[in-house]
């Protein structure tokens, strides 16, 4: 993250970027999309399989979301389907871990989740923007009920170990204090002609009376304390009922001590497409949106098959896979056609005879770093103590941020957190070397500098680091644009008679939306080369 800029340093330049944190995202949108982390879903409805495969067969590699989804659809579609997945559970990274699991990191650490009934964590996928219109209609057409998930909570908290002594703010008073003084300037520099060469007369005194509203700025275009402002950013005495029940106003903080904060920086997450409301979760868990597919194509999925070898002719393909529980017991399954969503660090070492485009592509796509943690605590506190009732609040401290329920809300009693989610970056590698013990020592540790409450109500919890999951060896793909220009059409292509999907087939990698969709076009694809045969 960069340095905050002294104040006396700030250029015009400088002060806009900093308008447009809060003001809106569609400039950061568009910068998002051209990376490849931030489009639309092209979902326009249930596939349609139309032709007769004539008793085709589909071996399809991964029970996860884009396995399943070719499952479902190629078998409603007439194909014989089988599917091969290493893990003893479906879903993938689509995967919700509660009380009694047991899982395993490439070393062989084995940890046990120990949360109480009812608890859960997802250290996959947590949320669903409401425009994934292909896993929003899966979810409907496959009885997975869902509910709001909480991505803005004004009362969670923005945090800095080197602004405001450490002590976490409000993201209420951030956000009404960075833009109000922000429009304060803006409209004084309209009034001194600042704007003249880029609005018109007659627009600027609109511009005026929108920054006064926006702003909520007297007569003066100030932002100062007052019973107005309190209605915005708070109040530090609340308005009550009887005797004494007068609202008291709360201070504003100075502009040059937000500036300097850094705290702005967290803003624009919010008006992020990705993050806008409303979005979703799944009653239970994201794993439930895997188990419902389950019902529907579990009887196809044989588990724990480590493939070691994929072999392809004119004729069909050969998959080679050894028997997770009987190490050394090697099978083979063959089939017309192969569908592989396999995660590209481990396709790449996989043995096959991929043309050497399709080759090149996999190995040339690196994987993001991600680790996740979820803390079970004695008691609700952040609600209870500090009313805060989903949301997540944004540090710079490694853990990057923790997420509250948004399920179960004023209930009492115990309670996960997830309690820190990094992306890739130094602090990603670093927790990732430690021990799923340290990890979680260390959230604690790192947690109890914006909850003081974690040092006494900590029960237990887990973690798991990406790079270090034997069934994926990292979270998502993680395109460039030159990476995309080189190689995504080679990655995207049926070779021979194998074509790949998952998330990392498509441009919005890192979400269920990209795996499904990736699915859908490449069994769209191949059903077309079946029927013209």
């Amino acid at each position: 993250m960069n340095r905050t800029k002294a104040f006396s340093n700030f250029t015009r330049r400088d002060l806009l970027s900093l308008i447009g944190a809060t003001a809106g995202g569609a400039v950061m949108y568009q910068a998002m999309t051209s990376l490849g982390h931030a489009a639309e879903s092209g979902y326009k409805g249930p596939v349609k399989l139309e032709g007769d495969p004539k008793g085709a067969t589909v071996l399809i590699l991964g029970a996860g979301l884009a396995g399943m989804t070719a499952a479902l659809e190629m078998r409603q579609a007439g194909y014989k389907v089988k599917i091969l997945e290493y893990n003893d559970r479906p879903g993938g990274r689509n995967w919700t871990v509660h009380g009694g699991d047991k899982f395993t990191e490439i070393d062989g650490t084995t940890q046990t989740c120990e949360f109480d009934k009812d608890q859960y964590i997802n250290l996959g996928p947590w949320r669903i923007p409401y425009h994934h219109h292909a896993v929003l209609d899966y979810c409907k057409r496959l009885g997975v009920k869902l509910e709001p998930f909480q991505q803005l909570n004004y009362n969670a908290f923005l945090h800095s170990t080197e602004a405001f002594g450490g002590k976490p703010q409000r993201i209420r008073d951030v956000k009404v204090d960075f833009q109000s003084h922000s429009a304060g300037l803006l409209a004084k520099a309209t009034k001194k002609g600042g704007l003249d060469e880029l609005v018109t007369k007659e627009d600027q005194e609109i511009l005026l009376e929108a920054m006064r509203s926006w702003g909520v700025l007297d007569e003066n275009f100030d932002y100062v304390k007052s019973i107005h402002t309190a209605e915005f950013r708070g109040y530090e005495k609340d308005p009550g009922g009887g005797v004494g029940a007068k609202p008291v106003p709360s201070d504003p903080y100075k502009f040059e001590d937000l500036l300097r904060s850094n705290l702005w920086q967290y803003l624009s997450n919010f008006n992020l497409y990705e993050f806008q409301t409303t979005m979703f979760q799944p009653v239970g868990g994201m794993g439930v949106i895997g188990q419902a597919f389950a019902k529907e194509v579990g009887d196809l999925i044989t588990y724990k098959c480590k493939v070691t070898k994929i072999q392809q002719s004119d004729k069909g393909v050969t998959v080679t896979y050894e028997d997770v529980e009987n190490p050394g017991t090697m099978k083979e399954e063959s089939a017309d056609w192969c569908i592989c969503t396999i995660p590209l660090p481990i396709l790449a070492q996989i043995e096959t005879n991929l043309s050497s485009e399709m080759k090149g592509a996999i190995a040339a796509v690196p994987y993001v770093s991600s680790v996740k943690f979820g803390l079970q605590f004695k008691r609700r506190f952040w609600e209870e103590d500090e009313h805060i009732f989903g949301g997540i609040s944004f540090t710079n401290l490694p853990i990057g941020q923790i997420s509250y329920p948004s399920t179960n809300y004023n209930m009492g009693g115990k309670g996960v957190l997830l309690g820190g989610y990094t992306w890739n970056g130094p602090n990603s590698y670093e927790f990732t070397s430690l021990s799923p013990a340290d990890r979680v020592a260390k959230a604690v540790e790192y947690g109890a500098e914006i909850h003081p409450q974690y040092k006494d109500e900590f029960e237990n919890g887990v973690s798991w680091a990406w790079h270090r999951s034997p069934y994926t060896l990292g979270c998502a793909g993680d395109w460039t644009d030159e990476m995309r220009e080189e190689h995504y059409q080679n990655l995207c292509k049926i070779d021979g008679r194998v074509v790949l999907a998952g998330e990392h087939c498509s441009y919005i990698p890192g979400w269920q939306e990209g795996a499904i969709l990736s699915s859908l076009d490449a069994i769209t694809r191949l059903h077309e080369r079946v029927i013209k045969g």
